[in-house]
């Protein structure tokens, strides 16, 4: 984080020497109704223009893998997190949600007549979720990866 103070001179007014101070210079110090600081801070001078931050703004990212598959599924989701550790990423995750088990009961013969058989089919469905704090760009490179078929990728972008 990255903080512009006018550097104040003697009779309290700013005068045009501007000084940037990160968090790790640690606190000003006041002194007889005035600010003190270091000398090595005052080292730029202004040019008239406010100085540019490169800031970008990090989101909090959720990436939800769908699949019937269990192999794939965890394949991508590794994929995922792997890329994201090299990129150096704060991730949370995965988190694996219940598995939704769809079931369809019915009769094995399609006139009614016969034996009462009956046939039972399920589908399992698993979902994993993936937590990451990044800028959209870089999950734009993440996400890049070979997906495996069967698997849907959803992502939600959401302000930190």
């Amino acid at each position: 984080m990255w903080a512009v103070i006018p550097d104040v001179g003697g009779g309290g007014v700013p005068d045009v020497t501007t000084v940037v101070v990160s968090r790790m210079c640690g606190p000003l110090y006041k002194r007889r109704g005035r600010t003190s600081r270091p000398l090595f801070l005052s080292a730029f001078k202004e040019t008239g223009k406010a100085p540019v931050e490169t800031e970008v703004a990090i989101h909090r990212i959720r990436i939800t893998l769908t699949s019937r598959n269990v192999k794939s599924l965890e394949k991508v989701c590794a994929d995922l997190i792997r890329g994201a550790k090299e990129k150096s990423l704060k991730v949370k995750g995965p988190v694996r949600m219940p598995t939704k088990t769809l079931r369809i009961t019915t009769r094995k013969t399609p006139c009614g007549e016969g034996s009462k058989t009956w046939d039972r089919f399920q589908m399992r469905i698993h979902k994993r979720l993936i937590d990451l704090h990044s800028p959209s760009e870089i999950v734009k490179q993440i996400t890049s990866i070979s997906i495996e078929p069967g698997v849907e990728v959803e992502v939600t972008i959401a302000d930190a």
